[in-house]
């Protein structure tokens, strides 16, 4: 199989970094590479979920919501109920945005 050569431009500590992991792993930037692309090939996609990273905002509006959710089983708990009223899950919910809002 023809060989080409590619040129690419990547920050330099990235590219340490990325040698280290390789190097462990007992390849090289060339050897890794030309695995990703066989990988790219087989699958006809990047071969790794690409994801965005929530921004400090995304998350924290999540775990308030992840809190506000315990907080409405904590209550079914205590009051020995598995029904809650819209009108309580609203409350549990304002409440704990203005904790968080607090928290700021």
């Amino acid at each position: 199989m023809a060989q080409t050569n590619i040129s690419i431009r990547i920050d330099e500590d990235i590219k340490k970094d990325v040698e280290a992991v390789f190097s462990k792993l007992g390849l090289t930037l060339s050897a890794a590479t030309n695995v990703f692309y066989r990988q790219v090939v087989m699958q006809q996609s990047i071969p790794f979920p690409l994801v965005v990273i929530e921004t400090s905002t995304e998350t924290q509006a999540r775990r308030g919501l992840g809190e506000a959710l315990r907080a409405i089983q904590e209550d079914s708990v205590i009051n020995g109920t598995d029904k809650i009223t819209m009108d309580e899950i609203d409350n549990i919910i304002t409440e704990t945005r203005r904790e968080a809002r607090a928290a700021k």
